[in-house]
């Protein structure tokens, strides 16, 4: 039956480009502004501007890994093909600690802003909250469309244009200020340590601009679409982000008189509109959070079914799935209890574990076109060693020395979780002398078919 069912090709450039858009979250540069300017000493521009040229050469190797396995999976896929079915699993663990920990991070940083708005309520009851409802609302429901986070996308990026445009007239107004007196983009007490430190955090924004790959089985001609699309997200969500940036800063230059630096960007939002636009602000930080949440949770838990579906995992308790509602309702669970860790965490560290994941995806992302185009399939002219090998390379230098640079509890955390992966591949594998099992992402990707994948458990 499964085999009869495709999906159809209907998705565009222009509607794979707002998918991106809208998965990335644009207003994500407000939720971390405040840790970018006091990890950067007030240059976020410059570490997103960093972060931006990393992206860039990562998203061009994507778009070149898409056009060789235009299939569901992602790095994982890539790797397993490219070079090692071993290495392509510790790549798909460490996609699942950024699935694990995404939920977190978004209900932390949307409790962070809630907590500024309402000092007197507890942070970990807006956590808790947090929670609760989205773990309800994923038990009951199974699908999130697209046209959600379209939504969502237009709603962030009018309230990132009146923000921006709130920016320049209380700048223009404020006659008091010598706006050239400022530089966004280096100052005295910054460095380039500092720069790299916040690069690291700030590829954070970036996360999703990959995500579009998960569509490749929906877009028209995906091998020229969705490099072109996966390119310009990467490109459109760094020109947001740098601008958002340097208009933040040119309202506070000083990172140090923010009340709490982990919702900065809220205090300068009622400096430049008052209680009203402020208010407005935090309604689309909240929602867009909460957007997120919903599903981040949910395609954590599809991804922890897939794996326990294909026996990667225990199928009894990660590939159960609910009669009725048809949702993996332990996984949704687990992924809800992890969360519970952001409880006692900042946003800063958070951000890190995140990125830990990410960065690992992204090296080896570089590294299999060099495998599959240059060494595999020896494309080797003046232009192919261009192309295949001498860009994808600068790439993952780039994303090796971003990792570097990330928080030392985020180094330490990610280093057990691939530790314990690679135990567990040993213990999957027998020693290693058997390739691993084969983790279908599908249903992570697209849960409406979990009721059709329960049938052929």
């Amino acid at each position: 039956m499964k085999d009869q069912l495709q999906l159809k090709r209907t998705l565009k450039l222009p509607q794979v480009i707002l998918f991106g858009l809208a998965y990335m979250a644009p207003m994500i540069v407000f939720g971390t502004y405040g840790i970018l300017a006091e990890t950067t000493h007030g240059t976020v521009p410059t570490a997103y501007i960093v972060a931006l040229v990393a992206m860039l050469f990562t998203a061009y190797s994507y778009g070149k890994m898409v056009k060789a396995y235009p299939t569901s999976g992602s790095a994982y896929t890539y790797t397993r093909k490219s070079i090692s079915p071993h290495l392509g699993f510790i790549i798909g663990w460490a996609i699942l600690l950024d699935y694990l920990f995404l939920p977190m991070v978004i209900w932390l940083i949307g409790a962070v802003y809630l907590n500024s708005a309402f000092p007197s309520v507890p942070l970990w009851s807006w956590i808790v909250a947090f929670i609760i409802v989205t773990s309800i609302i994923n038990l009951i429901s199974v699908k999130m469309t697209t046209n959600v986070n379209f939504i969502m996308m237009v709603f962030q990026l009018l309230v990132v244009a009146i923000f921006l445009i709130l920016s320049i007239m209380n700048i223009t107004l404020n006659t008091g200020v010598n706006v050239f007196a400022h530089n966004p983009f280096f100052n005295s007490h910054s460095s380039l340590s500092f720069i790299l430190a916040g690069a690291s955090i700030a590829c954070y924004s970036f996360l999703g601009f990959d995500a579009v790959t998960t569509m490749s089985e929906e877009t028209i001609q995906p091998e020229k679409t969705l490099p072109r699309a996966i390119f310009l997200i990467t490109l459109i969500g760094g020109i947001i982000f740098v601008i958002s940036s340097c208009f933040l800063y040119l309202v506070q230059p000083s990172y140090t008189d923010f009340k709490n630096i982990d919702s900065a960007a809220f205090e300068i939002a009622k400096q430049i509109g008052g209680t009203l636009f402020s208010a407005i602000f935090l309604a689309g930080m909240i929602i867009a959070q909460f957007a997120s949440g919903i599903a981040a949770q949910a395609s954590g838990a599809r991804l922890l079914y897939a794996m326990g579906r294909d026996r990667v995992l225990p199928m009894k308790i990660f590939g159960y799935l609910n009669s009725k509602t048809k949702t993996p309702i332990i996984n949704i669970v687990i992924v809800g209890a992890i969360s519970l860790l952001a409880v006692n965490m900042d946003v800063t560290t958070s951000t890190s574990f995140i990125n830990f994941g990410a960065f690992l995806t992204f090296i080896f992302v570089n590294l299999d076109v060099i495998f599959h185009y240059f060494i595999k399939q020896k494309q080797r002219s003046t232009k192919d060693m261009f192309f295949y090998l001498l860009i994808p390379l600068i790439g993952a230098i780039l994303d090796f020395g971003l990792f570097l640079n990330l928080d030392k509890n985020a180094k330490i955390l990610g280093s057990i979780w691939t530790i314990i992966g690679i135990v567990y591949l040993a213990f999957l594998t027998k020693g290693f002398k058997i390739a691993p099992p084969e983790m279908d992402f599908q249903s992570a990707e697209n849960p409406e078919e979990l009721q059709l994948d329960q049938k052929s458990i």
